[in-house]
């Protein structure tokens, strides 16, 4: 198919250029009722946010522009079917566990998985059986389970329905996927795969290699995070057979908006372009940026780089005895802003184009000369005890959470209590403590010094949900 078209994008153009007069939603009107002060940012771009009129096609039943942009993405990710999504990889991964589990059924899971994985797996009302990420002593910090984990799982529990599993990582860590996934399939198991991080990876190398072309049935892209979407704006891919394309357009079309933004639709018919006719020379001026800000951020003496597969994901891990919240204050004082921090590393995202602030980012960096506070009891937690088990189920299933109260205690209080809700560090969005799991000693500690170190973890405030059975206080 053409690649060098833009079907939703040139027909939103020649629709907003052709001086409509609007007697339907939204209630902007093409962008001519909007506050004073504001209009002149949001007008010309408003002319684009329309609705299902004759012409503009129905995501959620597209037969016309917006299956034309669909079509032509599915052709460049080489997939059987690409659905446009406006809810994020979140309804991605929502409606790919759904449109495969159902209540009761077994689904093995990376352990570490992105928050939307466990809820899609709660309102499929399967029985999750978790998979621990291994401890890499090279880039510090956890990335996926082993290949024997997968394999036992797997062998295990021959009857699962799914293998959910996570690739990239956040830190744009790839891992050896592709044995994983033929195991599955030696057992007719299908695999889903939150790709939220890698959908650039569709540009070959020097990027890794997609799960598309690995082999996984179903993969969520988030087109916003690394390609030049709109926030929210994602991809779905159907690869193989195993996934049913209609069970999937049908939970798409309860989960998200039945008035979706044609802006996030057209942002992916551009981000799709964009990937399509990136050039040899785009990509050797991307890489020159890339090793040239990783360098600058290098000379910084507190900071120390930790390599990635993916070469647009600069992590760089912050020397003892300084903390990773003094360093991301000093930064931000700045007005350099970084992806995350965790409690001992900092992450910087590089775009798919040359990096055009050279200048000023020199000039801020050298001002980042004063002292840095010290980190507090940095790395007294045994990494190897967070996840004890390598292949563990929930302690109270989700079937079973309705028959339970729910009561809060104070965090410190909770331990042998079972968490009514996960505990889930912010960004990445990863749950450190499951809901339905025991809470321990290693559970709290942890969250003590993520707290120490600054980082966000969402609802902490008040102590925490435990279940308990009614009547019982």
């Amino acid at each position: 198919m053409n690649q060098q078209r833009m079907p939703l994008v040139e027909h939103l153009e020649t629709f907003a250029n052709s001086n409509p007069i609007s007697f339907h939603v939204p209630g902007h009107k093409h962008g001519e009722i909007l506050p004073s002060a504001y209009k002149a940012y949001f007008q010309e771009m408003l002319k684009w946010d329309v609705t299902e009129i004759t012409g503009m096609d129905d995501l959620h039943a597209p037969t016309e522009v917006i299956a034309e942009a669909e079509n032509v993405a599915r052709d460049f990710f080489q997939t059987q079917h690409t659905f446009f999504l406006v809810g994020g990889s979140t309804v991605g991964n929502l409606a790919m566990i759904l449109a495969v589990c159902k209540r009761g059924d077994k689904v093995l899971i990376q352990r570490n998985c992105h928050k939307s994985v466990m809820n899609g797996v709660e309102l499929a009302g399967a029985n999750p059986i978790f998979l621990a990420p291994e401890w890499d002593d090279t880039v510090r910090r956890f990335t996926s389970p082993s290949y024997e984990t997968v394999r036992t799982a797997i062998e295990q529990h021959p009857d699962a329905q799914a293998l959910i599993l996570t690739y990239p990582d956040y830190f744009g860590n790839t891992y050896h996927i592709k044995a994983m996934i033929d195991k599955a399939h030696q057992f007719d198991i299908p695999v889903l795969v939150d790709e939220a991080h890698g959908v650039h990876f569709a540009l070959g190398d020097p990027f890794p290699i997609s799960a598309i072309q690995l082999g996984a049935d179903a993969v969520v892209h988030s087109a916003h995070k690394m390609a030049p979407a709109m926030t929210m704006a994602s991809y779905l891919h159907v690869v193989t057979s195993r996934i049913d394309k209609s069970e999937l357009a049908h939970y798409l079309q309860m989960l998200q908006s039945s008035s979706p933004s044609y802006l996030l639709m057209a942002s992916l018919d551009m981000a799709r372009y964009f990937l399509a006719n990136f050039s040899e020379n785009n990509r050797i001026n991307t890489l020159k940026s890339t090793a040239y800000i990783k360098d600058l951020f290098a000379s910084l003496p507190f900071l120390e780089f930790i390599p990635a597969a993916d070469p647009l994901k600069l992590t760089f891990h912050v020397k003892h005895p300084f903390s990773t919240k003094s360093v991301a204050n000093l930064l931000e004082k700045q007005n350099i802003f970084p992806e995350l921090t965790t409690d001992e590393q900092i992450l910087f995202v590089h775009g798919l184009a040359p990096f055009e602030q050279i200048e000023s980012l020199e000039k801020r960096l050298k001002t980042i000369g004063h002292p840095l506070k010290k980190s507090v009891n940095r790395a007294t937690i045994e990494k190897t005890n967070i996840f004890p088990k390598r292949i563990q189920e929930l302690d109270l299933s989700y079937y079973e959470m309705k028959n339970y109260t729910t009561y809060l205690v104070p965090l410190e209080k909770s331990v042998g209590e079972i968490a009514a809700e996960a505990i889930i560090p912010y960004p990445p969005g990863i749950p450190l403590l499951l809901k339905g799991e025991r809470i321990k000693e290693v559970h709290i500690a942890h969250v003590e010094k993520l707290q120490e170190q600054g980082v966000r973890i969402q609802h902490r405030d008040e102590g925490i949900r435990i279940y308990r059975n009614k009547g019982e206080r």
